[in-house]
């Protein structure tokens, strides 16, 4: 299946602690139905000392199931489904489907 949301795509999480909140896409899992947003849904995780790092107690973002964010519209600013479409010159692209609007064309 294609791949609705992509890295660099700014989305609007749907549910859990940080809903409301938006942000960019740093990573997709597709196999594990998961993607990493900057900035959200951070857990603190204990990391032993090294020589690279000091260690101590450290913030990194957490995976989120797909299904708890969307695409944010260009046009509006609100959360959206994405679709797909064959445009003229045969390029397959993506597009909101609440303005229509193409996301990458």
């Amino acid at each position: 299946m294609a791949a609705k949301i992509k890295k660099g795509d700014k989305v609007v999480v749907l549910a859990g602690k940080d809903k409301g909140k938006q942000g960019e896409v740093i990573g997709v899992f597709p196999t594990e139905g998961r993607v990493l947003v900057q900035g959200l849904n951070l857990v603190k995780r204990h990391e032993k000392q090294t020589q690279t790092s000091a260690g101590g107690i450290t913030s990194r973002e957490a995976k989120l199931d797909l299904s708890n964010v969307a695409y944010v519209d260009p046009k509006s600013g609100n959360a959206t489904r994405v679709g797909f479409k064959v445009l003229e010159d045969g390029k397959k692209v993506r597009f909101a489907k609440a303005s229509g609007e193409v996301i990458d064309g």
